[in-house]
C-alpha cells in the first residue's frame, strides 16, 4: 500500500522536475504531484508525493522536512486523507451513482446567498450586535434629571 505524503511551503515558482529528482534520489516508487492555482496556474505551495514503500517514505521525511529549498523551509509529512462527512454524497467526484465525472454530465448548479443587502426589520447586524448591547446599556446607566 502506498504512503501519501505532503510537502508543503514550496516556493510559487520552481521546477517539479528539480524537486522530484531530488525526491527519487532517496528511492524508488516515488510520484510528486504539485498543486497549482486553477485561474493563474501557479503553485499553491504545496504538493503530494505517493511513496510504494513504508521506510522510503519514513526517509524522505527525515532527509527532507526543515530542508532549504529554493529560500523555502520544506515542510514534509504524512498526509491525513479527508473523511467524508456524514452530509455529504460522496465528495466531488460524484455522487450516490459516481456519475459526477461521466462525459456530458452537467454539473448542480447552486445559487447560494452568501451575504445580503436587505435589511432585516426584525434583528439588527449580528455583526454589530455585541456593540449595540454596549450601547444601550450605557444609555440605561446614564439618567438624567429634568
Amino acid at each position: 500500500m502506498s504512503v501519501r505524503l505532503y510537502i508543503g511551503n514550496l516556493p510559487q515558482t520552481f521546477e517539479a522536475k528539480e524537486l522530484e529528482t531530488q525526491l527519487t534520489s532517496v528511492g524508488e516508487g516515488i510520484r510528486f504531484k504539485t498543486v497549482l492555482d486553477r485561474e493563474t496556474g501557479a503553485c499553491r505551495g504545496f504538493g503530494f508525493a505517493n511513496v510504494d514503500d513504508e521506510k522510503v517514505a519514513d526517509a524522505l521525511i527525515e532527509q527532507f522536512n526543515g530542508k532549504d529549498f529554493n529560500g523555502n523551509t520544506l515542510r514534509v509529512e504524512r498526509s491525513e486523507r479527508r473523511e467524508s462527512s456524514a452530509g455529504s454524497a460522496g465528495g466531488r467526484r460524484g455522487g450516490p451513482g459516481g456519475a459526477g465525472n461521466a462525459p456530458g454530465s452537467a454539473r448542480k448548479a447552486v445559487n447560494k446567498v452568501v451575504h445580503s443587502d436587505a435589511k432585516a426589520e426584525s434583528a439588527p447586524d449580528p455583526r454589530w450586535a455585541g456593540e449595540l448591547s454596549k450601547l444601550k446599556d450605557l444609555l440605561a446607566d446614564q439618567k438624567t434629571t429634568v
